[in-house]
């Protein structure tokens, strides 16, 4: 996954981001474990000062839904979306059941 991050630029990363935080909320609460999950992320891209306390406001308050739009998200960059939100909703070694749906409504938008 490391590789994909790199082929990302600044606007894709944050929008990642926005989708990663929008299913740590899926089940109406982020878990210090998926805090842990989307800290390790956001290190990993090297997000800027104001994009981190962008994605800091993510995971007090969810991106609006109209804000994470499935597909905005092109195409070669999918898989590395639905990896990087398998992690963050398995981060807490719970997967909710509003958790598994909403994965698979994404799984099922991008068939």
């Amino acid at each position: 996954m490391a590789a994909m991050l790199e082929g990302l630029d600044r606007r894709q990363r944050l929008q990642l981001m926005k989708f990663v935080c929008s299913f740590a909320w899926a089940d109406l609460e982020v878990r210090a474990e998926e805090r842990a999950f989307v800290a390790r992320m956001v290190e990993r891209l090297g997000l800027e000062p104001e994009e981190l306390a962008r994605v800091h406001g993510w995971l007090e308050h969810p991106p609006s839904p109209d804000a994470v739009d499935p597909m905005a998200i092109p195409p070669a960059h999918r898989k590395l979306f639905l990896d990087a939100i398998e992690g963050v909703i398995a981060a807490d070694g719970e997967i909710s059941v509003e958790e598994r749906e909403s994965l698979q409504i994404l799984r099922d938008l991008f068939e």
